[in-house]
């Protein structure tokens, strides 16, 4: 099965994207969806985090407080890179237990943070979703309400737009609002499903 990774920046759109081949009927595998899943109330990862960054990360209903808990890593990279050190190794578990149950021709692997955590050797080919920091800002301001500031400590915590374009082995534009990105994503399908059936040929012979 050919191995997809998807990221880019925050507010680059990844959301559209990913919706879009699930529209083709392509499995997505969703990182940041499975750190939600691990961190639910009662899960041992939200134990874990509560032991390392006190009560207040707690909601009263005992759910995780994620607006605290995103004021304390963005304040702090050593807090930043312990959360990191909690939910990695246990994400990426999921991912690969998720994997294991897949037979399809491809799937993707939406990671945020692939370059960052240094997991691209996980995929076969990285999809990256673009779009100028000027957009991303914009979306961002609609999207969260974030200052600028809280959206630019971020957008620099993450490796460069120009990095990250130089390690994409495909790239989708996604600065535009309108039908070209579903017939991007279209032709990327069909590229991968191409890619997927010479693997297959090759595994044959």
């Amino acid at each position: 099965m050919l191995k997809i990774g998807l990221t880019g920046g925050i507010g680059c759109g990844k959301s559209t994207v990913t919706k879009i081949f699930e529209q083709l009927k392509i499995p997505v595998i969703d990182a940041d969806e499975i750190a939600h899943q691990l961190v639910a109330t009662g899960q041992p990862a939200l134990a874990q985090i509560q032991r390392e960054y006190g009560a207040d990360v707690l909601n009263v209903d005992g759910s995780l407080n994620r607006k605290q808990l995103k004021e304390l890593i963005f304040s702090d990279c050593q807090k930043k890179q312990k959360l990191e050190a909690i939910l990695h190794p246990l994400v990426y578990q999921a991912i690969q237990a998720e994997l294991n149950l897949l037979k399809v021709p491809y799937c993707i692997i939406c990671i945020p943070l692939l370059f960052e955590t240094n997991m691209a050797h996980l995929v076969d080919r990285v999809l990256v979703v673009d779009c100028p920091v000027k957009i991303q800002i914009e979306r961002l301001q609609k999207r969260d309400n974030m200052t600028i500031a809280r959206i630019q400590s971020i957008i620099d915590s993450q490796v460069s737009r120009d990095v990250r374009k130089s390690l994409a082995n495909d790239l989708l534009d996604n600065s535009k609002t309108d039908d070209r990105l579903a017939e991007a994503v279209k032709k990327l399908h069909n590229f991968y499903l191409s890619l997927s059936n010479f693997q297959d040929k090759l595994v044959c012979e």
